[in-house]
This record gives C-alpha cells, sequence and structure tokens, in this order.
C-alpha cells in the first residue's frame, strides 16, 4: 500500500471501527496548501467540513474547493467512504503555519510542518485514521483542449448560468457523462475486481459466453426492475392526461418496451449484442484517435450584379435612355469595379477599394434602389444612385459590400453581424437528415439571394418545440450540420429546455470570446403555469458591447384561446429572468439592444376555413393577415407593444398532413371530439431594438421540403449593428473634459387615478450607478384617469457619463422608469437614445411609456449630452442610422429620390412604426414635408386613434 488512498470498503458495516476509533481523513499524497487543487476520491464536496449526506454503495469522483477561507487561511476538506459511510475532515495552516488536521470532537488536533510529515505518520497504522494510506494520488497533468473546455465558471469566456436554470452545454462535441448513482455501482466493481478476468480470458479462447457477466446482469435486472415499472406506469399516465402530439410516440415505447417480457428479460434481450460488442473490443487493436481536419474556409467567388444608373428627368432628356452598369463585387479583393456599357462595345471603368466606399443610402420609397457614396479625392464624396433587378439583388449587394468591409477593416471589433433565427414545431418526431433549406433561408416567402445562401452567419439561433430529442444529442446534430454546410465548427453559447421547448445558440469560434455574461431562464404556462408542455425558455448575452435576448416559446393552443395566449404572453414577459439584474424594473422588452421573440405563438386566423384554403390557392394573404389574431392583438395594444415583424409573404405554415406541403388537414380527432384546426401562421419570428440602433430583416419565410411535422420551419436572417468594448485612448476624463446629460424639463402623462408625487429613475451601461431625481413639483388632471407630471431642471439630476468620448456616447442608451412616492411602484418605462441628444442645444424627446407589456402613458422632455472638444473625434462607421434628420454612417436610409430622410426613426422612437407604410404611400417620405401634415392628411394615412394623432402632431410641432 502506498500513501494517497483510503481503503473505502474494509469491514465492520456500519458504525465506527473497532476500538471506537473515530473516522479519520483520507488525505492525498497532495494535500491542498495555499491554492493548491486536491482529487479525492469522494460522496461529495462538502463546504465547512461538515459531512454530507451519502447513499450506501455509491462513490463519486469529485473536487474538493480550495477558494473559501476561514479565518484567513485556505481551506480544504477531504470526505472518504468507510462502510457506507462519509466521513469528512478538514486539514488548514494554523496560526504558526502548521498543517492541522481536524478530527471529531474530542480527538486532539495534530500538527505538522510538512505535507510530507502528514503522510508519513498515516502510513502507519493505529494513528487515528479508519485504515492506513493505500496509494498516492497524481495530480491531473492534461491540459483540457477546446473542445472539451466547460464555460460554467467565471473565467474570460462564455459564463454559463447555474445548473438550476438551464442545462450548460461544453463547447466541445462531447459532454462529461453523469456520474452514475444507482447500485449497479457497487456490483460492477465486484465484477470488474474479480470476475472480469475470467471472462476476458475466456473469450480470449473463443468462448461464445460471459457467465459471470450474465450472472451479474441478472442481479442487477432484479434490483432495477420495479424501478423501470415505475417510470413506465408513469410515463403512461403522463400520456393519458396530457393530449399531445407526442403521446402516440409514448404509447409506442411502452408497447415495445412491455412486449420484450417481463422479469429480467429485457437487459437478457440486449445481451447478445452486448456480447459480441465485448468480444470485438478484446480482441481488437485501439485504434489512434482521429487527427482534426483543417479546412480552409471557403472563398467566395466575384459577384456581378446588372444595374441600370437612376437619372432626373432633366438628366434622362439629355441622355435619352438610361445607362447600363455592371456592379461587380471582389470580397475577397476588397474592392468594387464600377463598369459602364456603351454602344459601340468599348467599356469604361472605376475602381473602387473598400475604404473609399463611404456610404449605401437604401430607398425606402423604390424596395431596389441604392445609393452609393464614392471618395473620389480628399473630402469629396460623389453619389450614384442604382436601380437593381430586385429588392432582393439589392440586398445581396450590400450583405457582399458588408462583409467586405468587415473583411478588411483596420477596426479590431465587427460593427455588423448577422444572425439566423429559426422556429420550427417538430411535432415530436425526430428531424430528416437534410435540414439545409431551413438554415440557408431557402422556401418561400422573403429569401436569401443565392448569391449570399452560402455565406455563414455569425451567429445561428435554433428554437423547437415539441422537440424529442435529447438536448446534447440535438445540440450535436446541429452542429454537425452547419460544419458539413459551412466547414466552420460553431461553438455553444448556450442551450436551454423546458420539457420539449429548446432554444440552441450557436457562434462563429472568431467570436466566442466576445460574448460574455450568458444566462438562461424558462418560465411554465401550462395548466396552472406548473406544467411546461407550454412556456418559453430564453438565453440573453452580451456581444461586446451590445446586449441581445432571445425567447423560444409555445403558447396555448385552439382558435378560441386568444385570451389565454395574450396572457401567456404577459406572464413570460414578467417573469422570464434574463439580462442585467439591476434592471429589474424592466421587463425584458427593454433590458436589451435587440430582443428577437420567436415560436409557435399559436394564433389563428378567424376566418371560414373554406374561405381560407381559397385565398391561399390563389396566394392572396393580404386579406388572411388582416384577420390573423397576432395582429389584430398587436394594433389593439395588447401583446408585443412595439415589436416589429418582416411582411409575410408565406402561406400558412400549419396543419399540413404530414408528408406533404400541398394539403392542409384542419380536422383532428380528440377525446372530446374533432376540432377544427384552420391553417394559421402560429410560427413567427418578431424582434425589438433600441430607438437609433440598426437591424434589418434581410429574410423571413418558411421552407416547403421538410415534411416530418405538420409545422413549416420558419427561418428569419438578421443584420444586425453592435458595438464595441470602448476603451477610451485619453484615459479618464479630467473635470474640465467630463461630458454631462443635462435635462432642462420633463413632462409625463401616466395612466392612473392617484394623485401622489413621482420621481424617476435613470439607468443606463454608461453610468457608474442607478440616479434618482426629486419629486415631481407640479401636477395637473384633466382626465379622471390621467395625471399630467412635470418635473423642472431643479429637480432633474445631471448624470455624469463614465466615459466623455462622443464615438462611447452616440451608443448609450438611457433607461427611464417613472416611480411613486408612495409605493415605489412603476407606473411606466421608456428608452431615449443619447445619439440625437448630443450638442450644445438642448433636443426634444417624445416617447411612450409602458409597464408590464401595457401602454401606459407617455412623456417628453428637454435635454442635451454635452461632450468637450477635446473628447469629439469619432471613427468610419461601417454602418449608420438616421438621427435628427442627418445621415449617420456607412448605411443610410433614402425617402423617394432626393435622398432625405424619411420619418421611420422619428415613428419607431414614439412607438408608432405601424404608420410608417401609410405615411410612405401618401407621400410624406421627408421629415421636412411632414411638419406640414395636418390632422386630415394623418386620418388619409391610416392614423385614426385620436391619441397618436395627438401625440405625431405635438411632435412635429417640438422639431419646429
Amino acid at each position: 500500500m502506498a500513501p494517497g488512498q483510503c481503503h473505502g470498503d474494509s469491514s465492520h458495516p456500519g458504525g465506527p471501527p473497532p476500538g471506537g476509533r473515530p473516522p479519520a481523513p483520507c488525505p492525498s499524497a497532495r494535500w491542498p496548501w495555499r491554492g493548491d487543487s486536491l482529487t479525492v476520491t469522494s460522496a461529495r464536496p462538502v463546504a465547512g467540513g461538515q459531512p454530507g449526506s451519502h447513499r450506501p454503495g455509491h462513490r463519486h469522483r469529485g473536487t474538493a474547493t480550495t477558494g473559501g477561507t476561514l479565518g484567513g487561511s485556505w481551506l480544504s476538506s477531504a470526505p472518504c467512504r468507510f462502510q457506507k459511510h462519509v466521513h469528512t475532515y478538514r486539514i488548514l495552516p494554523d496560526d504558526e503555519d502548521f498543517l492541522a488536521v481536524q478530527t471529531s470532537q474530542g480527538v486532539q488536533v495534530r500538527r505538522f510542518k510538512t505535507l510530507g510529515e502528514l503522510i508519513a505518520l498515516y502510513l502507519q497504522p493505529n494513528q487515528g485514521l479508519v485504515c492506513t494510506l493505500l496509494f498516492a494520488v497524481e495530480r491531473e497533468k492534461e491540459k483540457e483542449s477546446a473542445e472539451d473546455r466547460d464555460y460554467s465558471g467565471t473565467r474570460g469566456g462564455p459564463s454559463y448560468p447555474p445548473p438550476t436554470l438551464g442545462v450548460s452545454v461544453p463547447a466541445g462535441a462531447g459532454a462529461v457523462t453523469p456520474t452514475l448513482t444507482n447500485g449497479l455501482t457497487s456490483i460492477s466493481h465486484e465484477y470488474l475486481k474479480g470476475s472480469y478476468t475470467l471472462d476476458l480470458e475466456a473469450v480470449r479462447a473463443g468462448a461464445s459466453s460471459l457467465p459471470h457477466l450474465n450472472k451479474t446482469l441478472v442481479t442487477s435486472c432484479k434490483r432495477l426492475h420495479s424501478e423501470v415499472d415505475k417510470v413506465l406506469a408513469g410515463l403512461e399516465i403522463l400520456s393519458k392526461v396530457f393530449d399531445q402530439q407526442s403521446s402516440p410516440m409514448v404509447s409506442k415505447i411502452l408497447q415495445q418496451v412491455r412486449g420484450e417480457g417481463a422479469g429480467c428479460s429485457r437487459p437478457r434481450s440486449a445481451l447478445p449484442q452486448a456480447l459480441k460488442a465485448l468480444q470485438e473490443m478484446s480482441s481488437a487493436t485501439p485504434a489512434p484517435p482521429a487527427q482534426p481536419l483543417s479546412r480552409k474556409a471557403k472563398s467566395i467567388p466575384v459577384q456581378t450584379f446588372e444595374v441600370k444608373l437612376d437619372v432626373t428627368l432633366g438628366d434622362l432628356t439629355k441622355i435619352g435612355k438610361s445607362q447600363k452598369y455592371t456592379l461587380s463585387v471582389d470580397v475577397e479583393g476588397g474592392k468594387l469595379v464600377v463598369l459602364k456599357k456603351q454602344k459601340d462595345s468599348q467599356e469604361d471603368w472605376n475602381t473602387f477599394t473598400h475604404d473609399k466606399i463611404r456610404q449605401l443610402i437604401k430607398s425606402q420609397r423604390v424596395q431596389n434602389k441604392l445609393g452609393i457614396v464614392f471618395e473620389k479625392e480628399k473630402d469629396k464624396t460623389q453619389r450614384k444612385d442604382f436601380v437593381f433587378v430586385s429588392a432582393r439583388k439589392r440586398e445581396a449587394f450590400c450583405q457582399l459590400l458588408q462583409l467586405m468591409k468587415n473583411k478588411h477593416s483596420h477596426q479590431d471589433e465587427p460593427d455588423m453581424i448577422s444572425i439566423f433565427i429559426g422556429t420550427w414545431n417538430m411535432g415530436s418526431v425526430p428531424p430528416p437528415k437534410s435540414i439545409t433549406s431551413w438554415f440557408t433561408s431557402k422556401g418561400l416567402g422573403k429569401t436569401l439571394d443565392e448569391v449570399t445562401v452560402s455565406i455563414p452567419h455569425d451567429i445561428y439561433v435554433f428554437g423547437t418545440q415539441e422537440n424529442s430529442t435529447g438536448d446534447k444529442e440535438w445540440v450535436d446534430f446541429l452542429r454537425a450540420v452547419l460544419k458539413d454546410f459551412t466547414e466552420i465548427e460553431y461553438r455553444p453559447v448556450a442551450m436551454q429546455s423546458l420539457w420539449n421547448i429548446k432554444v440552441v445558440v450557436l457562434v462563429k469560434p472568431e467570436h466566442e470570446n466576445r460574448i460574455s455574461h450568458v444566462s438562461t431562464s424558462s418560465v411554465k404556462t401550462g395548466i396552472a403555469n406548473t406544467l411546461g408542455n407550454k412556456g418559453a425558455v430564453g438565453v440573453s448575452f452580451m456581444f461586446n458591447g451590445t446586449s441581445f435576448g432571445f425567447v423560444n416559446c409555445h403558447l396555448t393552443s385552439g382558435n378560441e384561446k386568444t385570451a389565454r395566449r395574450n396572457q401567456n404572453y404577459l406572464d413570460i414577459l414578467r417573469l422570464l429572468s434574463l439580462g442585467d439584474k439591476q434592471l429589474s424594473s424592466f421587463d425584458i422588452s427593454l433590458r436589451f439592444t435587440h430582443l428577437f421573440w420567436f415560436g409557435d405563438l399559436n394564433y389563428r386566423l378567424d376566418m371560414d376555413i373554406q374561405e381560407i384554403l381559397n385565398y391561399i390557392s390563389r396566394k392572396e394573404f393580404e386579406p388572411l393577415l388582416k384577420v390573423d389574431q397576432l395582429n389584430l392583438e398587436k394594433e389593439k395594444h395588447k401583446v408585443f407593444l412595439r415589436f416589429a415583424e418582416e411582411e409575410i409573404t408565406f402561406p400558412p405554415t400549419y396543419r399540413y398532413e404530414r408528408g406533404s406541403r400541398d394539403t392542409y388537414v384542419w380536422h383532428k380527432q380528440k377525446p372530446t371530439g374533432v376540432r377544427t384546426n384552420v391553417p394559421s401562421w402560429c410560427d413567427r419570428i418578431l424582434w425589438k431594438s433600441y430607438p437609433e440602433t440598426h437591424v434589418n430583416c434581410n429574410a423571413y419565410g418558411c421552407t416547403d421540403d421538410i415534411m416530418t411535422s405538420d409545422h413549416s420551419p420558419v427561418f428569419g436572417s438578421f443584420e444586425v449593428g453592435v458595438t464595441s468594448q470602448f476603451v477610451s485612448k485619453k484615459g479618464l476624463s479630467k473635470s474640465s473634459e467630463q461630458a454631462y446629460i443635462e435635462f432642462e424639463s420633463i413632462e409625463a402623462i401616466v395612466k392612473t387615478a392617484s394623485r401622489t408625487k413621482f420621481f424617476i429613475e435613470f439607468y443606463s451601461t454608461c453610468l457608474e450607478e442607478f440616479k434618482k431625481s426629486f419629486e415631481n413639483d407640479s401636477q395637473s388632471s384633466d382626465n379622471i384617469n390621467f395625471l399630467k407630471v412635470q418635473w423642472s431642471s431643479r429637480q432633474l439630476p445631471t448624470l455624469k457619463p463614465i466615459l466623455s468620448e462622443i464615438e462611447y456616447l452616440q451608443d448609450q442608451h438611457l433607461l427611464l422608469t417613472v416611480k411613486s412616492l408612495d409605493g415605489y411602484e412603476s407606473y411606466g418605462e421608456c428608452v431615449i437614445a443619447l445619439k440625437s441628444m448630443i450638442g450644445s442645444t438642448a433636443q426634444q424627446f417624445l416617447t411612450y411609456l409602458a409597464h408590464r407589456g401595457e401602454e401606459t402613458g407617455n412623456i417628453r422632455g428637454s435635454m442635451k449630452v454635452r461632450v468637450p472638444a477635446e473628447r469629439m473625434g469619432t471613427r468610419e462607421r461601417l454602418y449608420g442610422e438616421l438621427g435628427g434628420g442627418v445621415w449617420g454612417g456607412f448605411w443610410g436610409w433614402g425617402g423617394g429620390g432626393g435622398g432625405r430622410a424619411p420619418g421611420g426613426e422619428w415613428l419607431r422612437a414614439m412607438g408608432l412604426e405601424r404608420y410608417e407604410q401609410g405615411l410612405l404611400h401618401n407621400g410624406w417620405d421627408d421629415l421636412e414635408f411632414l411638419s406640414d401634415i395636418t390632422e386630415e392628411d394623418l386620418e388619409e394615412a391610416g392614423v385614426l386613434d385620436p391619441g397618436h394623432k395627438r401625440v405625431l402632431l405635438e411632435s412635429l410641432q417640438l422639431r419646429k
């Protein structure tokens, strides 16, 4: 026997050893000392040195922690098992830096100068240990590979939530197998210790059976039989209680298992295969580990686009006809070639490198028109407007140009990333072997151009419902199909599941270290809000300086259950615990720069089934979208307040006949009778982003070749602006270089019959801590259900950002919550972008207040963000949004023909973006013209709500 191991099971079952010796520690040959790690064979590491509970006959391999302290010294606990009981002792340095072994009460503490002395003593018998030390346990020297890392700690990589919140997925393809905790452990231990060699010799001699293993399995089956029966009975009860599509599968499994017979015949039926596998393993030479393939990323070939130069009517009379051009994008070479076709077959071309392309301006009125701003000479630019064959070709060109600028940019961090969002109700059956059409956005609706289909996204988010595949198996499957298509090993960021509702987030390896603050959560909304057959799962994280939230949900089914679905949404909004915990005053719709919400929302169409089928057959979707329950509830402000959704141009995704996409099956046999499920857009993707941020949906549709479920998978492809973790080049601000956020006044109209006083709390990542105002100094009421409260500059705080650079501040947002003094209850929250507030003069803001998903009023005010001249430097941006009617950055949004700024961002800031299409349709595509709009003009554009008309007209008056 050698030091480091205590004999776990000697004699004397139960109770102390002979002579009443108290149990003593089982120290390893390397006891932890000043931060050393300790590996022991134990039941479970127990904090504070107290014996932990332990089930007899079970042994776990664990690591005793050394992070805790006691009286300023490092502490280590060493549990060991003796006679099926766990005994735990502590070894820690005392005041004189001696190693002290603390055992049971009444036993004298032994002290040692060195670790060697401690081990030498306990190598001898009768020294207070249960038994002498047996052998040394060496420190594990293998360095974990990148594929086997576990991100559940607090290292610089992605931080995973605690296990109680979700399933942490390691970065590699494999996961750590949980330690067995059943009675098989002791039986298998006896077999391996005694009879294994006999069976092995028999196999090598050509025997076709393993009698000792057979006997061991029979013994194990006797113990497991009752537990298996209990599990099967429970599954059968659940399959009868819940009328889900998974019920037939559960019944089938039960029949198969029970059909194998009773007693020990279940494991016996698989015995011949197990014996054959053992025989092959014992005779075969172990294969060398497979070497990872080093693949080069796919290069993108040069892509060409046929366009026409957009000219004014006056220019057209001079030229005679519009001129044809060819635009060639060389992503790898970092250049754009603009080629003009001439009559005499000669060609005139100009080549622009990536740094000479200053801005793209997308026209909103003409969807296939794009303005490109080129740098001709220093500080001189030229703009040309081109008309593409289709809007999809324009988007493909923009994506390639964005990819080119990202690839060749001198910036260390990206300004734009691409995100794939997918949602699919799998119908409780495994996926087909190929799901490529799903994650490449191929099928029906708004799809990606064939030029950009092969470009991998930076982040993939897969949301599924009724997914019966195991969590790890599902993650491995998704990573494998992505690797097969993209030749990239995508890394898991997080995986969260609630019953068969799952969400998986995968990211390119190059972005892995840019992701932090990962958290997961789930909410049950099933029967009595206690069952997880319906509900939501969510993941949130930071990508550099930008916060993201992703929610996958499965809401209540049934044509008539609209109110219940609305309540499901509100419960998820209130209870899903994601994002910064300091923002607990705000629901999740305001906690993230970008929030994506998707899943089987189960909202149906309120129309006769035959009418629905007729419209679908003619591909006339607009009449159906007008009776879509989700659209109707959104218009009433009951759900998804200020969320956006791309236009739906694909047929309803539910309820298809399995194996076909040509036939809808709307009758479903239930125990209570026949149930009608009309074809509907149950599967949706919505999003909500902070004002003055960049997000653009490039694809929104469904597949037409994945037919295993009665739902078609839905896809969405987005380009999203992100910010970097800003580091000031000038260091911390001096008092003379400090930026300030100053308020001149704030007025809020809150929905309440109370006449109490109110105050405002201000939150932002650019502030060290949240700030509070004083109570309002005036208030009035013209309506018994509403109260107008006002704060003057004296009542409002001056906020000092932690950094004063304009480059940093223009990406920041301010969250406000209006609270009552009597109960500190929030009456409404909102978000304000600082970008439009930067300047020496005060700027006006106006937006809506909302609380728990309900619109509760509005808030307006006057404020400015003062930035010192020394901190005004900015860098080139690859994208930008409009704020206050000026162009920003690489991306711009143009109006009809003059390139002026439309009112889209202005409407979005007030939550009234639903009126944008109506205003554009009636010619109100410019803020300059909008200032002259009348109430009648608004009504013609579809603004019929009196409150909305008043807010729009007042906002335009403020802009004057």
